[in-house]
């Protein structure tokens, strides 16, 4: 007897799938190797661009809206709070749980961010239904902006807090933030993969990069980021950018 999933779910919906297996991965390994975490969280950031291709050439199915919000849990809200949990407790040696106010930040922080992902994930997927704009910070941009950090060596554990804490107003912010080109997606997605296969290349190089890429399109891209008059079609076709 096949699994019920046969000749429902799409090529598509297989590579969504994949992006929340590399989001339980990058739990779990993060626990032992940070940068390692963050390259797998990187990679899950690929996986979902490439969910958007597939649905566009192949088409999806009617499990496609959900089954990407789902994976997205995984990836971009447990994922970057366990790494940023992570991150934080080694640069401040704290103890969890104790009585102090930095394990409340330790603790709290990263648990507000996965409460606030799930909502701006929970909320795409219900009403944001245009096609160029989706409203709020995408948790794919927040998770790869605190990957990319990690990766560069900017582990501050101040600074990624003060960072991960105003990515949960601004993922459930009105702030209008148009989808990517096909153009530009592909040269994030390339940017994306070198900071993976590559992380120490040059200094860091590439996580440097991919993190001042994505850093100009959180605070660009909703007032400059032009689409109107441009001849490449959006990279995404069903699936959005959440």
């Amino acid at each position: 007897m096949q699994p019920r999933f046969v000749g429902r779910v799409s090529l598509a919906d297989a590579v969504t799938v994949a992006n929340a297996a590399l989001g339980f991965l990058a739990v779990v390994i993060t626990a032992e190797d940070v940068e390692l975490g963050a390259r797998l969280l990187l990679l899950a950031a690929v996986a979902d661009g490439l969910d958007g291709v597939v649905a566009r050439h192949v088409g999806s199915s009617a499990a496609g809206p959900y089954l990407d919000s789902l994976a997205d849990v995984a990836s971009f809200a447990v994922a970057p709070a366990v790494l940023v949990f992570v991150t934080v407790q080694e640069g401040w040696s704290v103890a969890v749980p104790s009585a102090t106010p930095r394990a409340a930040l330790l603790l709290g922080v990263p648990a507000l961010f996965v409460a606030m992902a799930v909502l701006r994930l929970g909320m795409y997927t219900a009403y944001d239904t245009r096609d160029e704009y989706t409203e709020g910070v995408p948790t794919t941009l927040a998770a790869t902006i605190l990957s990319a950090a990690v990766l560069s060596g900017m582990t501050d554990p101040s600074v990624l807090i003060a960072v991960t804490a105003a990515f949960c107003y601004l993922m459930v912010s009105p702030i209008e933030y148009p989808d990517l080109l096909a153009r530009d997606a592909f040269i994030m997605g390339v940017t994306h993969s070198l900071a993976v296969l590559l992380p120490m290349w040059a200094n860091r190089s590439f996580p440097f990069a991919l993190l001042l890429l994505a850093l100009a399109y959180l605070t660009l891209g909703p007032r400059f980021y032009w689409r109107d008059g441009l001849p490449d079609p959006p990279l995404v076709g069903s699936k959005g950018n959440a």
